[in-house]
């Protein structure tokens, strides 16, 4: 359990607190490269660690991240004009470039000393991997950007969705962490012992601290002469990988694949979900077609989507459809999509969990680490210092890996640079 003061200062992510100063530290995930295709296309709204903001191309691919309101009367920056390598106010014509600086002021004489020193805020981005990466902390703290292997894979072999969730980050980002639950929430296949998650409830967790956070690994025991062995990667602050290599029943699976999310803090009480896939050699692209198969399998297919947003259709509104009898005689939860249980339980606990009342076990080891990692990087970042997964070099060569292994055998000799990066 956590004290309700720690809990606070993890989850609460706002300008000036705690959490939010820690996030702040970190290249953060502001949107798909996807919602800003085109140079001087439509401005996008941005909400990120409580701050509402502008996304936009400019004339030379540049894309800016901005206030969403205008520094002269606070008008809406969401109706400017991209134009000419800059935002335009429509309200009195102040244009802003993608640095933040005013560029033109057209309702002040030309003579005027004003549109010298005026600015709107801004934070600096890099587009990589799909996604546009905004860094909001103090620029003398600024660190590389980000280098993880799924970014660096081609377009051809890696994919990027988003999705909201209606709940506080963490409780988001602890569901990922927690591999136990995948014996439950994700049995979609009511008595058939043939599945491996099925078989052994209890997994044994062990959780290897890094200078980027830690690797944790699950082992089960399918059979007595074997076991099943998963390694995950959490890479500070909200980022988890997995690997699914194996089919179902045993063997290769036809698409082998590496993924994972990056939890941002949307405020207090939301958050956004990026889910990414890369494919784990060379030999196996993944193409649109399979990566939407993938992504109606999780129940955040295209269809799955209210139209025009990144919001579920299956949601609280709707008990996410669930279906008491498919319960029953199918699946553990009778809900469609493994990502849409996760959600009927992440959001439906509380929009901010009260963790002084949990009572957690040994299968929650990967997740207590976790929280003690996060509250070790707020009191960093609250000196000044250095924060764990800041630097590019001490994650991009890791990878996570699965495999069934002999009893017999010790895992990190039977993976040996599986859990090394190839791309």
């Amino acid at each position: 359990m956590l004290k309700p003061e720690d809990n606070e200062r993890l989850c609460r992510v706002g300008p000036g607190t705690p959490g939010g100063d820690m996030m702040r530290r970190y290249w953060q995930p502001a949107a798909l490269a996807v919602e800003v295709p085109v140079k001087d296309g439509a401005p996008v709204r941005v909400r990120i660690l409580g701050e509402d903001l502008i996304a936009f191309r400019d004339s030379n691919g540049r894309v800016g991240l901005v206030d969403a309101f205008c520094p002269h009367r606070r008008a809406p920056m969401f109706f400017a004009r991209n134009e000419e390598c800059g935002l335009r106010c429509v309200y009195h014509g102040w244009k802003f470039d993608a640095d933040g600086k005013c560029v033109d002021m057209p309702s002040e004489p030309a003579d005027s000393p004003m549109k010298t020193g005026m600015s709107i805020k801004s934070y600096p981005t890099v587009e990589r991997g799909g996604v546009i990466w905004a860094y909001l902390g103090p620029k003398d703290k600024m660190p590389a950007p980000p280098d993880y292997e799924w970014i660096r894979a081609p377009e051809t072999h890696r994919h990027v969705s988003k999705t909201f969730e209606d709940c506080n980050w963490l409780q988001a980002l602890e569901g990922g962490l927690d591999t136990a639950h995948g014996s439950f929430l994700h049995n979609n296949r009511l008595g058939d012992n043939r599945l491996l998650r099925q078989r052994d409830g209890a997994p044994k967790i062990e959780v290897e601290p890094t200078d980027y956070g830690y690797y944790y690994v699950s082992t089960r025991k399918p059979a007595d002469n074997e076991r099943y062995v998963r390694v995950y990667q959490y890479i500070m602050p909200a980022q988890q990988m997995r690997a699914n290599i194996m089919a179902r029943i045993g063997g290769r699976s036809e698409t082998p694949k590496i993924d994972g999310h990056v939890w941002v803090p949307v405020d207090d009480e939301h958050c956004c979900v990026y889910n990414w896939t890369y494919a784990y050699d060379r030999a196996s692209p993944i193409s649109p077609e399979t990566f939407e198969k993938i992504e109606e399998e999780y129940g955040r297919g295209q269809k799955d989507f209210i139209p025009g947003t990144y919001h579920l259709k299956l949601n609280k509104s709707n008990d996410y459809m669930i279906d008491r009898q498919a319960q029953k005689r199918d699946t553990f939860t009778g809900i469609k999509g493994v990502n849409t249980q996760d959600f009927a339980l992440q959001e439906c606990m509380e929009p901010i969990v009260d963790r002084s009342k949990e009572h957690l076990g040994t299968s929650d080891r990967a997740i207590v680490t976790m929280r003690r990692m996060l509250l070790e990087a707020v009191d960093a970042a609250s000196r000044g210092e250095k924060l764990p997964g800041t630097d590019p070099a001490t994650h991009r060569g890791v990878r996570a890996h699965e495999a069934m292994i002999p009893a017999d055998q010790d895992w990190q000799t039977a993976f040996g640079d599986d859990v090394r990066a190839k791309w």
